[in-house]
């Protein structure tokens, strides 16, 4: 165990067990970067964090910079090291951005792994960029107007060497995905869904459920793109099927974040899934 009980996460969070996951691959040659989010609060304070790495506290904007700081600081020491961003969605394709696509452009030697929690939640549930539409936030109360945006292809776009989705539900393949970028060079991203139950508005008990029920209904397909090559991974291999695929309201009403959605709501959103399910059949 890389990421010890006892921390100050949430009922159901599933940061704990996604990090523990993730430092079970990487091991103790790991060096984390932390912007502000949830995990700033759950990885402790000077009393003591249940980490059993590293860990550097980084400002919003800062931590693809910090990054790339720390991997040029090693390479000069002739340390050898996996440097991991762990990056909340605000701080990956909103605030960070900016450094992140320069981080990416350059192709700095870091793995960036961004749990996509799709708003801001240690600050009250704020609506992000990555927030989807429809979803209840405190800044957002009618729904989301706007629809998600498409992180994972806007990374590729960049021409990095790896870029993966994944999930707590689906965990060998989260760890499949892990390894394989720890065995590569050069910047690597990957895209974890990370359901809140506080922020999402269900159940604590059914963090698992819920993650599995996004990828089942197509809304999070499982992929990676390797050196520009796409491929679906896991389950997602065969819901290009569109019978094999649940329907999405199964997802949407196990959340209070969409219980005001109406019915022309819930349509557009099966319509831009099978939609993106089209395209991905294209890649």
């Amino acid at each position: 165990m890389m990421f010890l009980r006892g921390n100050a996460a949430c009922p159901g969070c599933p940061i704990p067990r996604e990090l523990d996951a993730l430092l079970e691959v990487t091991g103790e040659r790991t060096v984390l970067v932390v912007p502000a989010s949830c995990t700033t609060v759950i990885m402790g304070d000077t009393r003591g964090m249940p980490s059993k790495v590293p860990v550097i506290h980084s400002a919003f904007a800062a931590s693809s910079a910090i990054a790339s700081g720390v991997r040029s600081a090693l390479d000069a020491r002739g340390e050898k090291a996996t440097v991991v961003v762990w990056a909340g969605d605000g701080g990956t394709g909103d605030i960070g951005f900016a450094s992140l696509s320069g981080a990416a452009e350059r192709n700095e030697d870091i793995l960036y792994v961004c749990y996509d929690n799709e708003a801001y939640m240690n600050t009250g549930v704020q609506r992000s960029g990555l927030t989807p539409f429809g979803a209840w936030t405190t800044t957002t109360p009618s729904g989301k107007a706007e629809s998600k945006k498409p992180l994972p292809k806007i990374i590729a776009d960049h021409g990095v060497p790896y870029v993966a989705t994944a999930s707590i539900a689906y965990l060998f393949d989260y760890k499949d995905k892990v390894r394989k970028a720890k065995e590569m060079s050069g910047f690597r991203y990957i895209h974890l869904l990370s359901p809140c139950p506080p922020g999402w508005r269900f159940d604590a008990g059914l963090t698992v459920e819920i993650a599995k029920l996004a990828v089942e209904t197509g809304i999070w397909p499982l992929y990676e793109i390797e050196k520009g090559k796409f491929r679906l991974t896991s389950i997602s291999k065969v819901l290009v099927d569109k019978k094999k695929r649940k329907p999405v309201e199964e997802y949407l009403k196990l959340q209070g974040r969409f219980k005001d959605l109406k019915g022309e709501d819930v349509k557009r959103i099966q319509e831009e899934v099978d939609q993106m399910w089209e395209d991905l059949a294209r890649m």
